[in-house]
Protein backbone atom coordinates (compact mmCIF):
# COMPACT_ATOMS: atom_id res chain seq x y z
CA UNK A 1 0.00 0.00 0.00
CA UNK A 2 1.26 3.47 -0.88
CA UNK A 3 0.69 5.98 1.94
CA UNK A 4 0.95 9.51 0.56
CA UNK A 5 0.75 12.64 2.69
CA UNK A 6 -0.24 15.83 0.90
CA UNK A 7 0.55 18.98 2.90
CA UNK A 8 -0.85 17.26 5.99
CA UNK A 9 -1.44 19.23 9.19
CA UNK A 10 -2.78 17.51 12.31
CA UNK A 11 -3.51 18.82 15.76
CA UNK A 12 -5.78 19.14 18.74
CA UNK A 13 -8.31 21.89 19.45
CA UNK A 14 -7.13 23.71 16.32
CA UNK A 15 -3.50 23.82 17.51
CA UNK A 16 -1.24 21.99 15.05
CA UNK A 17 0.99 19.17 16.27
CA UNK A 18 2.21 18.10 12.82
CA UNK A 19 2.75 20.83 10.24
CA UNK A 20 2.40 20.64 6.43
CA UNK A 21 3.93 17.23 5.96
CA UNK A 22 4.28 15.86 2.44
CA UNK A 23 5.87 12.60 1.38
CA UNK A 24 5.29 8.94 0.60
CA UNK A 25 5.65 5.68 2.51
CA UNK A 26 6.16 3.02 -0.17
CA UNK A 27 5.09 -0.65 -0.16
CA UNK A 28 7.67 -3.00 1.33
CA UNK A 29 9.50 -0.12 2.97
CA UNK A 30 10.38 -0.07 6.67
CA UNK A 31 10.35 3.54 7.89
CA UNK A 32 11.27 4.68 11.39
CA UNK A 33 9.81 7.90 12.77
CA UNK A 34 12.11 9.60 15.26
CA UNK A 35 11.96 12.84 17.20
CA UNK A 36 11.88 14.35 20.69
CA UNK A 37 8.92 14.02 23.03
CA UNK A 38 6.03 16.10 21.76
CA UNK A 39 7.30 16.02 18.17
CA UNK A 40 3.98 14.74 16.80
CA UNK A 41 5.05 11.14 16.17
CA UNK A 42 2.02 9.48 17.75
CA UNK A 43 -0.22 12.19 16.29
CA UNK A 44 1.05 11.32 12.81
CA UNK A 45 0.18 7.64 13.19
CA UNK A 46 -3.29 8.49 14.50
CA UNK A 47 -3.83 10.81 11.55
CA UNK A 48 -2.79 8.17 9.04
CA UNK A 49 -5.11 5.62 10.67
CA UNK A 50 -7.97 8.13 10.61
CA UNK A 51 -8.33 8.43 14.38
CA UNK A 52 -7.66 12.17 14.27
CA UNK A 53 -9.23 14.67 11.86
CA UNK A 54 -6.92 16.68 9.64
CA UNK A 55 -6.62 20.43 10.07
CA UNK A 56 -5.47 20.81 6.47
CA UNK A 57 -4.07 18.68 3.68
CA UNK A 58 -4.84 14.99 3.50
CA UNK A 59 -3.74 11.39 3.73
CA UNK A 60 -4.35 10.19 0.17
CA UNK A 61 -6.26 6.99 0.97
CA UNK A 62 -9.71 5.69 0.17
CA UNK A 63 -11.97 4.48 2.98
CA UNK A 64 -11.35 0.89 1.90
CA UNK A 65 -7.58 1.39 1.92
CA UNK A 66 -7.67 2.97 5.39
CA UNK A 67 -9.51 -0.13 6.60
CA UNK A 68 -6.48 -2.20 5.58
CA UNK A 69 -4.17 -0.37 8.00
CA UNK A 70 -3.22 -2.29 11.15
CA UNK A 71 -2.28 -0.12 14.12
CA UNK A 72 -0.58 -0.84 17.44
CA UNK A 73 -0.86 2.19 19.75
CA UNK A 74 1.73 3.18 22.31
CA UNK A 75 -0.59 2.31 25.17
CA UNK A 76 -1.70 -1.21 24.33
CA UNK A 77 -5.38 -1.94 24.83
CA UNK A 78 -4.76 -4.91 27.12
CA UNK A 79 -5.94 -4.88 30.71
CA UNK A 80 -3.84 -7.48 32.54
CA UNK A 81 -6.55 -8.03 35.13
CA UNK A 82 -9.25 -8.82 32.58
CA UNK A 83 -9.92 -12.58 32.41
CA UNK A 84 -9.29 -13.10 28.70
CA UNK A 85 -7.18 -15.81 27.15
CA UNK A 86 -4.21 -15.33 24.89
CA UNK A 87 -6.10 -17.04 22.07
CA UNK A 88 -9.09 -14.72 22.38
CA UNK A 89 -6.85 -11.65 22.24
CA UNK A 90 -5.18 -12.88 19.05
CA UNK A 91 -8.55 -13.77 17.51
CA UNK A 92 -9.55 -10.11 17.81
CA UNK A 93 -7.36 -9.65 14.76
CA UNK A 94 -10.10 -11.36 12.72
CA UNK A 95 -12.66 -8.61 13.44
CA UNK A 96 -12.12 -6.84 10.14
CA UNK A 97 -13.16 -9.99 8.30
CA UNK A 98 -15.71 -11.48 10.69
CA UNK A 99 -17.19 -8.47 12.51
CA UNK A 100 -17.60 -8.15 16.26
CA UNK A 101 -20.04 -11.05 16.51
CA UNK A 102 -18.99 -13.20 13.58
CA UNK A 103 -18.12 -16.82 14.16
CA UNK A 104 -14.47 -17.81 13.90
CA UNK A 105 -14.00 -21.32 12.62
CA UNK A 106 -11.26 -23.89 12.77
CA UNK A 107 -9.16 -22.15 10.14
CA UNK A 108 -9.22 -18.90 12.09
CA UNK A 109 -8.13 -20.63 15.28
CA UNK A 110 -5.39 -22.45 13.40
CA UNK A 111 -4.16 -19.12 12.01
CA UNK A 112 -4.11 -17.69 15.54
CA UNK A 113 -2.08 -20.65 16.82
CA UNK A 114 0.34 -20.25 13.91
CA UNK A 115 0.72 -16.53 14.66
CA UNK A 116 1.51 -17.28 18.30
CA UNK A 117 4.14 -19.78 17.22
CA UNK A 118 5.60 -17.18 14.85
CA UNK A 119 6.10 -14.71 17.71
CA UNK A 120 7.60 -17.34 20.02
CA UNK A 121 4.57 -18.27 22.13
CA UNK A 122 3.54 -21.73 20.92
CA UNK A 123 1.10 -23.61 23.11
CA UNK A 124 0.10 -20.63 25.28
CA UNK A 125 -3.38 -20.18 23.80
CA UNK A 126 -5.19 -21.02 27.05
CA UNK A 127 -3.08 -18.78 29.31
CA UNK A 128 -4.65 -15.58 30.57
CA UNK A 129 -3.15 -12.26 29.54
CA UNK A 130 -2.55 -11.33 33.17
CA UNK A 131 -0.23 -14.31 33.63
CA UNK A 132 2.20 -13.10 30.96
CA UNK A 133 5.20 -10.83 31.22
CA UNK A 134 5.25 -7.45 29.48
CA UNK A 135 7.36 -8.83 26.67
CA UNK A 136 5.04 -11.81 26.21
CA UNK A 137 2.01 -9.52 26.05
CA UNK A 138 3.71 -7.51 23.30
CA UNK A 139 4.31 -10.75 21.40
CA UNK A 140 0.59 -11.49 21.70
CA UNK A 141 -0.25 -8.09 20.23
CA UNK A 142 2.07 -8.73 17.30
CA UNK A 143 0.31 -12.06 16.75
CA UNK A 144 -2.99 -10.17 16.66
CA UNK A 145 -1.53 -7.78 14.09
CA UNK A 146 -0.56 -10.75 11.96
CA UNK A 147 -4.19 -11.87 11.84
CA UNK A 148 -5.30 -8.38 10.85
CA UNK A 149 -3.31 -8.94 7.65
CA UNK A 150 -2.85 -5.21 7.07
CA UNK A 151 -1.32 -3.88 3.87
CA UNK A 152 0.21 -1.16 6.05
CA UNK A 153 1.23 -1.52 9.70
CA UNK A 154 1.69 1.36 12.15
CA UNK A 155 3.67 0.71 15.34
CA UNK A 156 3.88 3.34 18.07
CA UNK A 157 6.92 2.66 20.27
CA UNK A 158 6.50 -1.12 20.01
CA UNK A 159 9.66 -1.88 22.00
CA UNK A 160 9.25 0.41 25.01
CA UNK A 161 10.39 -1.42 28.19
CA UNK A 162 10.79 -4.68 26.24
CA UNK A 163 13.73 -7.07 26.73
CA UNK A 164 16.32 -7.38 23.97
CA UNK A 165 15.41 -10.95 23.02
CA UNK A 166 11.79 -9.95 22.45
CA UNK A 167 12.95 -6.96 20.39
CA UNK A 168 15.05 -9.26 18.19
CA UNK A 169 12.21 -11.76 17.74
CA UNK A 170 9.64 -9.09 16.90
CA UNK A 171 12.04 -7.32 14.57
CA UNK A 172 12.19 -10.60 12.62
CA UNK A 173 8.40 -10.37 12.26
CA UNK A 174 8.68 -6.76 11.05
CA UNK A 175 11.33 -7.74 8.53
CA UNK A 176 9.01 -10.45 7.16
CA UNK A 177 6.23 -7.88 6.80
CA UNK A 178 8.57 -5.76 4.71
CA UNK A 179 9.59 -8.77 2.62
CA UNK A 180 5.89 -9.45 1.99
CA UNK A 181 5.49 -5.95 0.54
CA UNK A 182 3.69 -4.41 3.51
CA UNK A 183 4.27 -0.77 4.40
CA UNK A 184 5.64 -0.52 7.95
CA UNK A 185 5.95 2.74 9.92
CA UNK A 186 7.37 2.52 13.45
CA UNK A 187 7.90 5.24 16.05
CA UNK A 188 11.23 4.45 17.70
CA UNK A 189 13.72 5.99 20.13
CA UNK A 190 16.58 3.51 19.77
CA UNK A 191 18.71 5.10 17.04
CA UNK A 192 21.06 2.11 16.92
CA UNK A 193 18.08 -0.10 16.07
CA UNK A 194 16.92 2.40 13.46
CA UNK A 195 20.36 2.38 11.81
CA UNK A 196 20.51 -1.40 11.89
CA UNK A 197 17.03 -2.38 10.78
CA UNK A 198 15.12 0.50 9.15
CA UNK A 199 16.33 1.59 5.70
CA UNK A 200 14.25 4.80 5.77
CA UNK A 201 13.69 7.39 8.49
CA UNK A 202 11.46 10.40 9.03
CA UNK A 203 13.00 12.84 11.52
CA UNK A 204 10.01 14.73 12.89
CA UNK A 205 9.86 17.84 15.05
CA UNK A 206 6.25 18.77 14.29
CA UNK A 207 7.44 19.22 10.74
CA UNK A 208 9.82 17.09 8.71
CA UNK A 209 13.40 17.90 9.61
CA UNK A 210 14.59 15.22 7.18
CA UNK A 211 13.00 12.25 5.41
CA UNK A 212 14.77 9.67 3.30
CA UNK A 213 17.37 6.89 3.48
CA UNK A 214 18.42 6.38 7.08
CA UNK A 215 22.12 6.95 6.45
CA UNK A 216 21.37 10.41 5.07
CA UNK A 217 18.90 11.31 7.83
CA UNK A 218 20.64 10.15 10.99
CA UNK A 219 23.40 12.72 10.97
CA UNK A 220 24.62 15.05 13.71
CA UNK A 221 23.22 17.98 11.73
CA UNK A 222 19.73 16.46 11.60
CA UNK A 223 19.71 15.59 15.29
CA UNK A 224 20.85 19.11 16.13
CA UNK A 225 18.09 20.60 13.95
CA UNK A 226 15.51 18.48 15.78
CA UNK A 227 16.74 19.73 19.14
CA UNK A 228 16.67 23.33 17.97
CA UNK A 229 13.16 22.94 16.56
CA UNK A 230 11.83 21.41 19.77
CA UNK A 231 13.29 24.27 21.84
CA UNK A 232 11.33 26.77 19.72
CA UNK A 233 7.89 25.10 20.02
CA UNK A 234 4.95 27.27 21.01
CA UNK A 235 2.09 25.07 22.22
CA UNK A 236 -0.31 28.00 22.02
CA UNK A 237 0.50 28.96 18.46
CA UNK A 238 -2.35 29.64 16.06
CA UNK A 239 -3.11 27.29 13.22
CA UNK A 240 -0.60 27.93 10.45
CA UNK A 241 -1.96 28.39 6.97
CA UNK A 242 0.76 27.51 4.48
CA UNK A 243 4.12 25.81 4.47
CA UNK A 244 5.92 22.87 3.01
CA UNK A 245 8.07 20.19 4.60
CA UNK A 246 11.36 19.12 3.09
CA UNK A 247 10.20 15.49 2.91
CA UNK A 248 11.20 13.40 -0.05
Amino acid sequence: MILRLDDLTLGYQRHPAVHHLSGTFAPGRLTAVIGPNGAGKSTLLKGIKGLLPTLSGRVALSKAERGRIAYLPQQADLEPGFPISVLDVVLLGHWRQSGAFGAIGRDGRAAAAAALAAVGLPGLEARTIGSLSLGQRQRVLFARLMLEDGAAILLDEPFAAIDSRTVDDLMAVIQRWGDEGRTVIAVLHDLDLVRRAFPFTLALAREAVAWGPTETVLTPATLDRMRQSSAAWDDNADLCHRGQSDAL
